[in-house]
């Protein structure tokens, strides 16, 4: 039993040992605090060789026996930067006192510097180089301004300073958070002869402002006044302006109103012409719907009775038109089946109509009486018997006349061939009178 808690101690012993050996080769960063591992060498980023690395915050585990680690703090620095006699532009020696906030800077680059030179340097030490490097820079920017630049715009003042001693710091591996100007002062009392002749210079621009201010202000009551009685005459003036305007614009009202009334009356008369031309309108229309009543409609039937009639007979007058087409169709036909005797009947059939046709010339002749002048001899002898003797001549004549009209030799159809004459009853009809119209 004693054997196996022995062991339990050794175990737990040699366990605490292991954790306090890993523990011593941890190594944790706080933000405000870096810590240098040195003893291994290394290559940085701008291309040198050191032999630490750097640990910015987190943790690392250090090499045991061949790396040591120092700490560097990270926190701010306040310092009084004060210089005296320093002459300014213009030769003017100067006071200043200001306050300046420094500390390690943490920026690649710049840590490294500050590792190489503030590694186990105390912070007082640290501050006390950083305050003479600004206290230089500050007497170096006090020479480039006149008493009145540093004291009037110490912003300006400050800004320059920082850019002024931006880069010394920088090379040292700092950083400066901070810096104002508190007091400038001089020992000769030039920036109070100066405050002095500023007074007296604003104290004489606000008595002649204040004297200006007085005659403006009389002037501007003289024109005030001015103004006062100006707006009164021309208040006055408008007054009269207006009551014209109203009489001109009652008149003007009066005669619209008369104008209206002319209107309106004009518009009566209007309306009762138009009405009664619309009465007279309608008037017309129902005489007209009484004459188309009347008169026109039965008109209308009438005409159409008329043309009912017209078409009645016209059709009488087609049926008969299409009997005699028949009939002489079939006189035709008969016609043309006699031959040549069929012809002759056809003249001696139409010899009637052409003598009546021919004699119609000289109805109109009335013939009271015929003398018979005997000539007492001749060829053919004189009175009865020449008369006589001309008839056949006559006939001769007509019937020359006869073919010419109608291409028809009467004497040559009359006389018959071969001693042959048609019998009587053999002969057609003849042909019926053509309809009167």
């Amino acid at each position: 039993m004693e054997i196996f808690i022995g062991a339990a101690v050794v175990v737990l012993v040699a366990f605490l040992l292991m954790i306090a050996i890993v523990s011593s080769l941890i190594v944790i960063c706080p933000p405000n605090r870096v810590a240098v591992i040195t003893g291994k060498r290394r290559t940085l980023s701008d291309g040198r060789t050191v032999g630490y690395r750097i640990l910015k915050g987190g943790r690392t585990i250090r090499i045991p026996l061949i790396e040591k680690v120092a700490w560097m703090d990270l926190n701010t620095i306040p310092l009084e930067v004060s210089v005296t006699n320093a002459y300014s532009k213009g030769t003017i020696p100067l006071n200043v006192q200001g306050i300046a906030n420094v500390k390690v800077s943490s920026k690649e680059g710049l840590l490294e510097n500050a590792a190489e030179r503030f590694l186990h340097v105390p912070h007082n030490q640290i501050g006390q180089i950083a305050k003479e490097t600004l206290e230089a820079n500050l007497r170096g920017v006090l020479a480039t301004l006149s008493p009145e630049e540093v004291n009037e715009d110490r912003l300006k003042f400050s800004h320059q300073l920082i850019d002024e001693a931006d880069d010394d710091i920088k090379t040292l591996g700092l950083e400066l958070d901070v810096m104002k100007i508190q007091n400038v002062t001089d020992d000769n009392q030039y920036l109070d002869s100066v405050g002095r002749r500023l007074t007296a210079e604003v104290v004489k621009e606000a008595r002649v402002a204040e004297a200006n201010r007085m005659a403006e202000s009389e002037q501007a009551e003289a024109h005030a006044r001015e103004l006062a009685q100006i707006a009164s005459v021309v208040a006055d003036k408008n007054i009269v302006e207006e009551q014209n305007q109203l009489r001109v614009r009652t008149a003007e009202l009066d005669a619209v109103a008369r104008a209206k009334e002319e209107e309106a009356s004009v518009a009566g008369d209007i309306a009762r012409a138009t009405a009664e031309q619309e009465l007279e309108e309608q008037r017309i229309e129902l005489e007209r719907r009484r004459l188309e009543a009347n008169v026109v409609i039965p008109a209308k039937a009438n005409l159409e009775a008329m043309q009912l009639r017209a078409q009645a007979e016209a059709a009488k007058i087609i049926e008969d038109g299409k009997a005699q087409v028949d009939v002489f169709r079939r006189l035709t036909e008969q016609y043309q089946a006699a031959g040549d005797d069929g012809q002759r009947i056809f003249v001696l059939n139409m010899l009637p109509d052409l003598v009546d046709k021919i004699t119609s010339t000289v109805n109109n002749i009335d013939i009271d009486r015929v003398a018979v002048v005997d000539t007492g001899g001749g060829a053919g002898g004189g009175g009865i018997p020449g008369l006589v003797a001309q008839l056949p001549g006559a006939v001769v004549s007509l019937s020359e006349q006869i073919e010419a009209a109608t291409g028809v030799d009467i004497l040559k159809t009359m006389r018959p061939d071969d001693d042959e004459v048609a019998a009587p009853s053999e002969l057609p009809p003849p042909p019926p009178p053509a309809p009167e119209d």
